[in-house]
């Protein structure tokens, strides 16, 4: 562990984790990797399929060159192998960060009211629910404490238009993080969201009408801008780092204001 005070609660120098859900260099996952990465953290990262390939192996290098792994969350062996590469390669892990959100794309434009059982378990599994289940998976590699971070947006809080079915999934995802920083905060294991602003990332663009939704967020956000991926990233590593130990539970907004203004 690095001191409690000054610039050395910030250092992630020594610590090692996973990041889910890279898919190009607009993901957050990306400005995450390489805000750990700068702070000293090493790092697995996953991306979702064989086709994003072409996308992800480029980006290395900014990330501090992680390791990659193919992972399907809704797969258990995949999931569970991830984990087991994590304590082969290192017996335990200190941070886990879950920027992965999938909803049909019909489901996704269509209203909430119309959504199938079908595709709201699916939104709600893949969104929702792995993070859970990487939180059981990681608490065994933490005895020593750590950090589970998840990534939200207003729309959990607030009914934003056309955000549809994502809202009561992160809704979902943001309760999740209560329970579960209440259940494994007794060993240290700290939880926590991040809610950005718009981000023009992959996942974004299947919301209708998405690019008003970024207007008006550089129109009225108090900062008058939409935040980066490495913002985002940034105040994931505060998180994870010594600078964050006394935080768990909550829903951080990382988005210029604009949701004081919703």
């Amino acid at each position: 562990m690095t001191d409690s005070t000054g610039a050395g609660a910030f250092s992630l120098n020594g610590r090692v984790g996973i990041v889910t859900g890279l898919a190009n260099e607009n993901s957050i996952a990306y400005g995450c990797a390489r805000a750990l990465a700068a702070q000293g953290a090493e790092c697995i990262v996953t991306y979702a399929s064989e086709k994003a390939e072409r996308f992800v192996m480029p980006l290395a290098e900014g990330m501090g060159d992680p390791e990659y792994q193919l992972v399907d969350v809704q797969d258990d062996d995949s999931l569970q192998a991830l984990f087991d590469r994590a304590r082969a390669r290192w017996g335990r892990l200190d941070f886990v960060i879950h920027s992965i959100a999938f909803a049909p794309l019909a489901e996704l434009q269509g209203r909430l009211t119309d959504t199938s059982s079908e595709g709201f378990a699916l939104a709600m599994d893949v969104s929702c629910h792995s993070f859970v289940r990487m939180a059981r998976l990681a608490e065994p590699l933490m005895d020593n404490g750590g950090s589970l971070i998840c990534m939200s947006y207003h729309g959990a809080h607030q009914a934003v238009e056309n955000y549809n079915l994502m809202g009561p999934v992160k809704a979902a995802l943001e309760a999740s993080t209560r329970y579960l920083a209440t259940e494994l905060g007794p060993r240290g294991i700290r939880v926590n969201a991040i809610s950005p602003g718009p981000i023009r990332t992959r996942a974004a663009s299947g919301l209708k009408d998405f690019e008003a939704l970024a207007a008006d967020g550089e129109a009225h956000a108090p900062l008058r801008r939409l935040v980066t991926t490495d913002e985002v990233g940034q105040t994931a590593a505060y998180l994870i780092s010594d600078a964050g130990a006394g935080v768990t539970g909550g829903t951080h907004y990382v988005d210029g204001g604009h949701h004081v203004q919703f």
